[in-house]
């Protein structure tokens, strides 16, 4: 018989939520960008509010119009509701105001914890960091082997 070289994996587990929730600057940047969303989503609105107040007022009018006065409408209309899908595109689109606030206030945050983790999972020779807060297959862990607290000390919010 050979000997195949084969050891037990060091397996522990993370909780992100519980982590970004023990960090202070994480919860300012999310609060951030929910008063940016907040702020982009009454833009978007009001803008579809006028959208709205034109299209009444167009029904309500368009038996006393020329053509070419409905069809002048119509075109302002259609350019308002394709301003309002530009604009919603322009702060919620994968390229967005808002995805380009969330990369700028939390990617360096998620860094730092990323570090952090493996760096304690480096130190301590774990093979595998599991995070439990995206990990649905979960059923049951041992609390023992969350290194959750560790990595908050590793980033200097525990002591």
């Amino acid at each position: 018989m050979s000997c195949l070289g084969l050891r037990a994996q060091k397996i522990v587990l993370i909780d992100m939520e519980y982590i970004v929730e023990n960090i202070p600057a994480y919860q300012q940047a999310n609060a951030q960008i929910e008063q940016l969303s907040k702020q982009y989503q009454q833009e978007v609105e009001n803008k579809g509010k006028e959208a709205e107040t034109m299209y009444k007022e167009y029904q309500a009018n368009a038996s006393s119009l020329s053509a070419a006065a409905r069809n002048k409408k119509e075109e302002a209309i259609v350019a308002k509701e394709k301003e309002i899908a530009e604009l919603r595109k322009a702060y919620f689109g994968p390229e967005g105001e808002l995805s380009k606030k969330q990369e700028e206030l939390i990617a360096p945050i998620q860094d730092e914890i990323y570090q952090a983790v493996k760096q304690v999972a480096q130190q301590s020779g774990y093979d595998i960091v599991i995070d439990r807060a995206s990990a649905q297959s979960i059923i049951f862990a041992q609390p023992r082997i969350d290194i959750s607290n560790l990595v908050l000390a590793k980033l200097g919010y525990i002591k």
